[in-house]
């Protein structure tokens, strides 16, 4: 039932974002995760009428924050043009820029590193032969964090299939991740800020493995977009660049606006100590490292999400 009104709620949020071409309106999607701070500050700021990227983009420009639960979900509304920008995880960049033959999808900037861990219970898992007949959660089939993982299961000797193999890789939406946890239906789990932190402070997980430098998220458009409103995206991408710094400069302020903006979108405070938490493993930075994706897609090919490597000549275009 979940699932069921996760798709009707994404179904009617793309058909009222797609229903006008109002070329007031930019379109931009993230997720209700630490590692999008700076779409949270920046939402966080819309709602109170003191938008960040509205004073920077030109009179009358308004933005509609899209929130998604994973990378794949808001590709396709990236593809389906529902959406203008993105906030997300390099993996399903990468991947929606392969599957349009790299027509569609293109990196403007980067956005935050490290973040992702896999957390373990706090009891059963001390060594790495001890994931045999686990079961590890991911947050969205083909996601940043279930490639990843995935990558590490088979680099460390076990045999896995979409559907079973030596461990069980089960994609669950973060939220449902804590409850799982606790019951004991799930081993582990490989997620990101701020749901790493929560696993282990609500429901006695331990870090097993820290991912302290990987590029966890970057600022996608759609090449539709660079190419009809390129000023704009200039403009969004400098604002972006902007808030980036200021974040560095204002951490206090900057903390609390996205635990705002996180009560806002998940109904659930977050105390200020967990927002610390998840900050100090966090470096925000608006660089695009190609070497990254290079890195992502051998990971992609090893775990079968990809045939073969894709040219990546096109994929970042920095629209400045």
């Amino acid at each position: 039932m979940r699932a069921l009104l996760a798709i009707l709620a994404l179904a009617l949020a793309l058909g009222s974002c797609g229903a006008g071409n109002d070329a007031n309106v930019l379109r931009v999607g993230h997720f209700p995760n630490v590692t999008h701070a700076q779409a949270l500050v920046g939402h966080a700021l819309t709602r109170e009428g003191k938008g960040w990227f509205e004073e920077r983009l030109g009179k009358g420009i308004r933005i509609e924050w899209l929130v998604f639960n994973a990378g794949p979900g808001a590709m396709e509304a990236l593809l389906a043009g529902s959406i203008d920008l993105a906030y997300v995880g390099p993996n399903p960049a990468l991947n929606a820029h392969i599957r349009t033959d790299g027509d569609e999808v293109r990196v403007v900037a980067g956005s935050a590193r490290g973040g992702a861990a896999l957390v373990v219970r706090g009891d059963g898992i001390r060594t790495d032969g001890d994931f045999r007949g686990k079961r590890v959660a991911t947050p969205q089939f083909g996601n940043t964090q279930d490639v990843a993982c995935r990558a590490w299961l088979l680099d460390h000797g076990f045999r896995v299939t979409q559907t079973g193999g030596d461990v069980l890789v089960v994609p669950t939406e973060n939220p449902d991740q804590i409850p799982l946890f606790e019951r004991g239906e799930i081993d582990a789990a490989w997620t990101v800020e701020p749901w790493v932190s929560r696993l282990e402070t609500e429901a006695g997980g331990r870090v097993y493995l820290e991912e302290r430098d990987a590029l966890t998220t970057v600022l996608v458009a759609s090449a539709r977009f660079l190419g009809e409103r390129r000023e704009l995206a200039r403009r969004f991408v400098a604002a972006h660049v902007e808030l980036t710094a200021w974040m560095a400069a204002h951490p206090e302020e900057a903390k609390r606006r996205v635990g705002e903006e996180l009560l806002a979108e998940t109904r659930r405070p977050m105390p200020a100590g967990l927002i610390d938490r998840a900050f100090s493993r966090l470096v925000f930075d608006a660089q695009i490292p190609l070497a990254a994706f290079e890195e992502f897609q051998g990971k992609a090919v090893r775990t079968g999400f990809l045939e073969r490597p894709f040219p990546l000549d096109r994929f970042v275009e920095a629209p400045g």
